[in-house]
């Protein structure tokens, strides 16, 4: 078989890790298959570069040299873990502190302007995963596997211009990545790449979007036309619930496509939302498989999941520190292109609206939004909207989205009735809801110190603890 693995931070944060890691590549090479590794960087990495850059903009050189030393202890005490043989042993630290190098001197050069650009951002965020890759591949080379450690950049994946949350062009990724990946699996060599990383068409470096390691992994699978593609993770794959609000969580055994889709969109972990696009045309299955418990087979997405596998509901997810605003007004009544407005507004100010309820008499909209946003959204509206377009604005700081998840809930009637009747008994008061059309899901707002009781209420109306 031709497998993509994908490893994410908590996989590869300590020396002991990357030797089960690389062992674990190295049983899977044994047998025969085509591996090519796609690796996070290590736990914690990404957010500490998103801290130094304001280092940066206070000119602290003084913190921006901590940051370089604190970085440089992790990943060389990484490499005496798990780096024997004394040749890779030196020259897995000389790339290291050629990378380390390079990072200081951008931020020393930045410090100068005060400014931190989009583009400046992606080139930063980049070192997270170029640090870690050189490692893993020094670590196989140990083990007697031949590896060659490349950027996503490298491989071939070719992104636009939109830095931070850049999208690969796909046509021309695949031609370029399988131009550069099938020869290395030919002469049997382990591609390591790093995740979240690709390369505008002028040269510059662009990231994928936080946990963008998903989304290098499928795009490789497709690329290099993969028998499948798995996503090893610390979690033992996609859960009927958080195991730490129901005990009797499950692990789902399967999944289609749509419902991995809705179930990494209401913040189900480890999946990056838009990971399954390059692979939703393929017969490319992805499993998310935990890299610390093999023994357990994890979670299959594919595009036509088996008919056992096919409950009405087959999760039931929260999300948490979010926020409800309710804007309101007559003049909002019949006015073409209200929602239009306040919407544009928000969007302006990058505020993600994550749910949307508009009264039939057209004269309220409801918005959930990240309890992180609220403050800017509010704002925005006072300042460009309060008693031009709409006349209040009142917010709920602190409620919860409950989505019931599950492709089996398709035209069948009488579902929204179960989960309305299961949260009622336990005397839950529903503040909004919202179905989409394709009725893969249910979601509704709630206030937060009923959230865990609303999940373990409909975890058992739907009898999720006795899936097999």
């Amino acid at each position: 078989m031709r497998l993509v693995m994908k490893f994410g931070g908590t996989a590869v944060d300590s020396g002991k890790k990357i030797v089960h890691i690389t062992n674990l590549i190295k049983s899977y090479h044994d047998k025969g298959n085509d591996i090519i590794g796609v690796f996070s960087a290590v736990t914690g990495m990404t957010d500490e570069i998103l801290n130094v850059s304001g280092y940066v903009l206070k000119r602290d050189k003084r913190k921006i040299k901590d940051f370089i030393n604190k970085t440089r202890k992790i990943h060389v005490d990484i490499i005496q873990d798990c780096v024997k043989n004394k040749s890779h042993k030196a020259k897995a630290i000389e790339v290291v502190e050629a990378l380390l190098k390079e990072m200081e001197n951008i931020l020393n050069g930045i410090v100068m302007l005060s400014e931190v650009t989009e583009k400046a951002m992606d080139y930063l965020l980049s070192f997270g995963e170029r640090l870690l890759t050189p490692i893993v591949s020094y670590s196989l080379l140990d083990k007697g596997l031949d590896s060659v450690f490349l950027t996503g950049q490298e491989a071939g994946i070719l992104t636009d211009s939109k830095f931070g949350h850049a999208r690969p062009l796909l046509d021309t990724t695949k031609i370029r990545v399988k131009y550069n990946i099938d020869p290395l699996l030919k002469e049997n060599k382990i591609p390591v790449i790093t995740g979240f990383i690709g390369g505008d068409q002028n040269g510059n470096i662009t990231t994928l979007g936080r946990s963008g390691s998903d989304y290098t992994a499928t795009i490789i699978g497709v690329c290099v036309d993969a028998d499948e593609v798995w996503l090893w993770t610390d979690v033992n794959g996609l859960m009927t619930a958080d195991p730490h609000i129901v005990k009797e969580a499950r692990v789902l055994k399967e999944v289609s496509f749509a419902e991995a889709i809705e179930l990494s969109l209401f913040g189900a972990k480890y999946m990056h939302p838009r990971a399954l696009e390059p692979v939703m045309d393929t017969k490319i299955p992805i499993r998310i498989r935990n890299a610390f418990n093999l023994s357990n087979e994890g979670t299959v997405i594919s595009k036509n999941p088996s008919k056992s596998s096919q409950n009405i509901v087959k999760s039931i997810i929260a999300i948490r520190n979010t926020a409800l605003i309710d804007v309101s007004g007559g003049g909002m009544v019949g006015a073409p292109g209200t929602a239009a407005k306040i919407f544009d507004a928000l969007a302006r100010k990058s505020v993600n609206i994550m749910m949307i309820s508009q009264s039939p008499s057209e004269s309220s909209i409801s918005m959930v939004v990240k309890k992180d946003d609220l403050d800017t959204a509010t704002t925005t509206l006072d300042l460009t909207l309060l008693d031009k377009v709409i006349k209040n604005v009142r917010v709920n700081e602190d409620v919860a989205v409950i989505a019931v998840v599950g492709s089996g809930m398709r035209g069948i009637k009488g579902i929204a009735a179960r989960v309305f009747s299961s949260v009622s008994k336990d005397n839950i008061n529903v503040i909004m809801i919202a179905q989409g059309s394709s009725e893969l899901n249910l979601a509704f707002v709630v206030d937060n110190t009923d959230c865990e009781k609303a999940v373990r209420s409909l975890h058992e109306a739907f009898m999720l603890g006795k899936l097999k």
